[in-house]
């Protein structure tokens, strides 16, 4: 079935000039700043001897998952099972689970998924869940790679003292249909934190927390072969401390506000650019000094406020929600707010759930479109 944006903006592919063209509000992804964001992360990877899994519930394209693979990653995260379902569907074949999966229906997929992919890992941190997986796992094609995931400090999910983290090491080990391939420690609460030196510390005493249980891992003879792990926030730190065998940074490709105004690496300037945008158009222009756009509360993930303006507004233009469809652009005192039908760009506030609204990227390079990509996973989230 043709989507959306490829019969409203299908014929505009390779016209120069045809992101001004588009229907608005639409999802854009700047190719070349995403590739060089692409080939910046990898670069940094391979100079730190760790690998990288990056986490597609950032884009849920199999088109960038493949893009990340190209470049040298190992394969992909996924946060939900529906979300690897989709990318295997898309052509991608190294997917790790993020997310225990427990319930018997989805554990029937997952199996049904791991006999059809080539590469399938999944997080594991209650012993009736392993034993569900196993029991399930016995009846497949093949055994289940599952990683112990530990709880660094969130309670969100992941096994909370060290002394279980080893008995349910033990209790995988113990059972054939599965494989143990190592352990999960993703400190999600740590990514944003502004300050580098205050996320450094606080990183840092969290990996002491893990060493610790790696030690009693190993004098169990239980050494993992994989320590995945870290994100966008905290993968400088986590990189130099060298704990981690693989890195699970997601954001990178596409840096919104959320992330940006973070200093990632202690340089106090960006690492990655902004390459997932809103094209928005001027709607409304009967206010001194204000405009409204066609980008609203249904137009990007909202809980981390407005968006940022990347172009299209004079320097200090701010904005504010108007409703499901609409956004005030506020120009600073005595300037100019944007014309009737003039393009606006915003940058999104959190880029995961913003792309969720979306089934489609319009790929572009400078002003012209040159693709459009299938957001693959879009709601799969089951």
């Amino acid at each position: 079935m043709t989507s959306e944006a490829q019969r409203l903006h299908g014929h505009l592919v390779g016209q120069q000039g045809s992101r001004r063209s588009l229907n608005t509000p639409a999802l854009v992804l700047d190719l070349e700043m995403l590739d060089r964001n692409i080939a910046e992360m990898a670069a940094f990877a391979k100079a730190h001897k760790v690998n990288l899994r990056p986490h597609s519930k950032t884009h849920k394209s199999a088109d960038i998952a493949k893009r990340q693979i190209a470049a040298g990653a190992l394969g992909v995260c996924c946060a939900k099972l529906g979300e690897a379902e989709a990318l295997a569907e898309g052509g991608v074949e190294s997917l790790h689970i993020t997310s225990p999966v427990v319930t018997p229906q989805a554990i029937a997929r997952l199996i049904a998924l791991n006999d059809k992919a080539r590469d399938v890992m999944v997080v594991v941190d209650h012993p009736d869940n392993v034993d569900a997986l196993a029991a399930a796992a016995a009846k497949g094609n093949k055994p289940l790679t599952v990683v112990v995931d530990i709880d660094p400090g969130i309670h969100r999910t992941g096994v909370a003292t060290p002394d279980g983290v080893v008995e349910l090491v033990k209790t995988v080990t113990s059972l054939k249909s599965l494989k143990y391939a190592g352990v999960q420690f993703y400190c999600g609460s740590h990514q944003h934190i502004l300050s580098f030196q205050e996320r450094q510390s606080k990183i840092e005493e969290r990996t002491e927390y893990l060493k610790g249980i790696l030690a009693k891992l190993d004098a169990a003879g239980l050494k993992p072969g994989i320590i995945t792990g870290s994100g966008t926030g905290t993968h400088y730190i986590d990189a130099k401390l060298g704990v981690f065998t693989e890195l699970q940074v997601g954001s990178y490709v596409f840096m919104d506000h959320d992330y940006n105004v973070c200093d990632l690496r202690g340089a106090d300037k960006p690492t990655f650019e902004q390459a997932l945008q809103i094209d928005a158009r001027v709607v409304s222009a009967n206010t001194a000094g204000m405009v409204t756009v066609d980008a609203g509360l249904k137009a990007m993930a909202t809980e981390k406020g407005p968006p940022m303006i990347l172009k299209g507004a004079v320097e200090g233009s701010t904005t504010r929600f108007m409703g499901d469809e609409h956004l005030a652009v506020i120009a600073p005192e005595g300037k100019a707010a944007p014309a009737l039908a003039e393009q606006v760009i915003l940058t999104p506030p959190h880029c995961d759930p913003t792309v969720n609204l979306y089934e489609s990227y319009h790929v572009v390079k400078g002003d012209t479109l040159v693709d459009i990509w299938p957001v693959t996973a879009r709601g799969r989230s089951r």
